[in-house]
Parts: structure tokens; sequence; C-alpha cells
């Protein structure tokens, strides 16, 4: 019998053991879960940065709605770093992000449209000229 209770005694301090084990991992587990995300500093420095460098090119001038969208949700989410609100702000300074990148991508489409243009029409001129010179008519 005596052989039993040693058997048995480790066990019980295992299983008390096992248990505050237990409770001490979820109480850590509930901590990490309820503090706040770092800030989103690297979004919000990207979305800057192409702010800039947007504003540099001149790209509102051929995307002015985007760029106001960019401005307004780049200023929403400094605010919600104010109120650590570390989640919305990260996915308001992406969206900033790709509004910019949209602005930069019309202004490119609207650009290259204005050089076809006037090579379309220099070509033209110099067709006519051409013809002009041979005496040749259309």
């Amino acid at each position: 019998m005596k052989q039993i209770e040693k058997i048995n005694t480790p066990v019980s301090k295992w299983r008390i053991n096992t248990g505050m084990l237990a409770a001490t991992a979820s109480l850590l587990i509930l901590t990490a879960c309820a503090s706040p995300p770092p800030p989103p500093t690297q979004e919000i420095s990207a979305a800057e940065q192409a702010l800039i460098d947007a504003e540099q090119a001149r790209v509102a001038e051929y995307a002015l709605p985007e760029m106001q969208s960019a401005r307004e949700k780049l200023s929403e989410s400094r605010a919600a770093v104010a109120k650590e609100e570390m989640v919305k702000a990260k996915r308001l300074a992406e969206e900033a992000s790709m509004d910019i990148k949209l602005a930069t991508a019309k202004a490119d489409r609207v650009k290259a449209e204005e050089v076809h243009k006037d090579l379309t029409k220099n070509i033209d001129v110099l067709k006519e000229e051409m013809q002009r010179k041979t005496g040749e008519t259309k």
C-alpha cells in the first residue's frame, strides 16, 4: 500500500503545478491580447513621403479628388494614433498610400495622353509640310 501512496503523491503535485501553469499561461495570453498594437509609424511615414513626392510631381493638377482623399485619410490616421486606435490608424495610412498611388497613376495616364495628342498633332503638321513641298494632295 505504501508504494501506491508514493506513486500518487508526485502525480497529485504534478496536477496542481499543471493547473497553476495553465492559469498563468492564460493570464499572460489575456494580458498580451489586451495591450494595443504599436503605432503604425512606418505606414504613416510611407504615406507622408508618398504625399510629398506626389505634390512635387504636381499630381493634384490631374487627380485632385484622390489627393484630397489621401490627405484626409492621413490626417485621420494621425488622429487615430492620438486616440490609441492603432488598427484604424494603420488601415487609414495604408488607404492614404493607395489613394496616392491611384492619383499618381491617373496623373501619369493624363500626361501620357497629352504627349500622345501632341505627337499626333506634330505628325499631322509634318505630313502636311511634306505634302506641300512635294506638291501632293490628299
